[in-house]
């Protein structure tokens, strides 16, 4: 007679649901932990190239021109902004709106009052240093880079907390997680509403019903992945004929994306208990009939192995699955490649002194320590929100001077406001900028932590 599995007492484990939600929040920073060394060793590259005699063979290759064609439809350009700018960077906004998905649905954001904080600090992060540049490069021609210093490379942030770390308290690391991400949102606002000059509505409109299109596979059941890869490249090209930046409908996408399972977990273990029944039978069968010397005419029980499949693959959220299988991907794949594209900077005397760079470097290394810690100083105060557990104000000032570690939106930031063809000199002077300031914050941030924190303190990355 078959012995059932304890079906029951599996359906009552308790799983705690701040447990389910920490495990991609910690998988994050593990990776962005150590991507961040990654996309220093190529930031680093990319300025060795850029400052040796091979400097104009890799700016020709990144200038190579490259265009796809079907029928009377032809997208073209370089090879570094339509490829890694505009193609693989709309990857990047896409795990980008997915992340900010989960915060929504389960992690910092979901809660007003623990969202709070880095939301207030994430503006004053934002308003600060663009008025800083503002004020140094009003009424100049350098006064459209305003954007560049407005937010946060995380990669980089979590790479020096990891250095750090277990003396940097968890507290903090989610404060600055969630901090950037509403930096991101920010950005892309600013990207939508002030990098798109004008629009063609008929293209316009084709993107529009490529989201419509989305929504209406999703409802009705729709699984299969590469038949949203083909719409979503129509979107893409609907956004990018239209004159708004693609990377905008990286992000829609990321925020259309479900963050429920197909499958919930009680049906999943109802479905695994039918077939662990079923394998317990079928072996426990041949079992006596051995033991009984009888010869054997017992059919085995059919496995259906793709039914186990889909139930594996649905049995988790098309958020979870995106974001934990394109992560990796952006996190060592798209970012490098990125720096390596848009890092690459003649290290002239004269173009550090620039006004740009100066403003630059002020508002990522001044500006947005300022802004963040003065917001989040008087929003605690009026008693609106509170302190991140085991923080306490030198330690926050740490943690906000690492949030002027401005690099992969700030470059891109950086392409859109000079065009490389129009503002070579800008575009250049903006990049060291962004280097020195975020360099400085950096140091600052990390010499902070270390005179304010024990390593004996609390959890650190695992």
């Amino acid at each position: 007679m078959a012995h059932k599995p304890p079906r029951e007492s599996t359906d009552k484990i308790p799983v705690p649901k701040v447990a389910q939600w920490l495990v991609p929040v910690k998988r994050f920073l593990h990776i962005e932990a150590t991507s961040g060394v990654v996309l220093m060793l190529c930031t680093l590259i990319a300025l060795v190239i850029a400052n040796s005699p091979w400097d104009h063979a890799f700016e020709k290759f990144w200038h190579t021109h490259v265009a796809f064609e079907f029928g009377k439809l032809k997208i073209d350009g370089h090879l570094g902004h339509l490829i890694v700018n505009d193609v693989l960077m709309t990857i990047f906004f896409f795990v980008v709106g997915l992340e900010v998905k989960r915060e929504v649905v389960a992690g910092e954001l979901r809660d007003p009052r623990k969202a709070l904080l880095p939301i207030i600090g994430a503006i004053g992060g934002v308003v600060t240093p663009a008025l800083i540049y503002l004020v140094l490069q009003y009424g100049q021609e350098g006064q459209r880079g305003w954007a560049i210093p407005m937010a946060t490379d995380i990669a980089f942030v979590v790479g020096i907390l990891a250095l750090l770390g277990n003396r940097i308290p968890f507290g903090l690391k989610i404060f600055l997680l969630t901090l950037a991400i509403v930096d991101d949102i920010l950005a892309v606002l600013v990207i939508a509403t002030i990098f798109t000059e004008s629009i063609a509505w008929g293209y316009l409109l084709m993107a529009l019903a490529g989201f419509a299109l989305c929504w209406l596979l999703n409802r009705i059941g729709v699984r299969e992945v590469p038949i949203y890869v083909i719409v979503g490249i129509a979107i893409w090209v609907g956004f990018y004929k239209a004159g708004i930046h693609p990377t905008i409908a990286g992000v829609a996408l990321g925020l259309m994306t479900p963050a429920t399972a197909w499958i919930g977990r009680k049906t999943f273990l109802e479905v695994m208990g039918d077939f662990w029944d079923s394998i317990r039978q079928d072996r426990d069968t041949e079992t006596n009939e051995a033991e009984s010397h009888q010869d054997s005419h017992h059919e085995p029980v059919p496995v259906n192995l793709e039914q186990l499949q889909f139930l594996a693959r649905e049995s988790h959220s098309p958020l979870h699955r995106l974001e934990m299988g394109l992560h990796p991907w952006v996190a060592y794949a798209i970012m490098p490649i990125f720096a390596l594209a848009n890092a690459g900077v003649e290290l002239d005397p004269v173009a550090l002194t620039s006004g740009v760079s100066i403003a630059v470097a002020t508002g990522l290394a001044l500006g947005k320590p300022l802004g963040i810690f003065l917001f989040c100083f008087i929003a605690v105060r009026l008693g609106w929100t509170r302190l991140p557990k085991g923080v306490n104000w030198p330690v926050f000032l740490g943690g906000a001077c690492l949030g002027g570690i401005g690099f992969t939106m700030a470059l891109f930031l950086n392409a859109l406001s000079f065009p490389v063809e129009e503002y070579p000199v800008l575009e250049g002077a903006g990049k060291i900028g962004t280097l020195v300031g975020s360099a400085i914050s950096a140091v600052l941030g990390t010499l902070i932590l270390l005179g304010f924190t024990k390593s004996s303190s609390t959890q650190g990355i695992h």
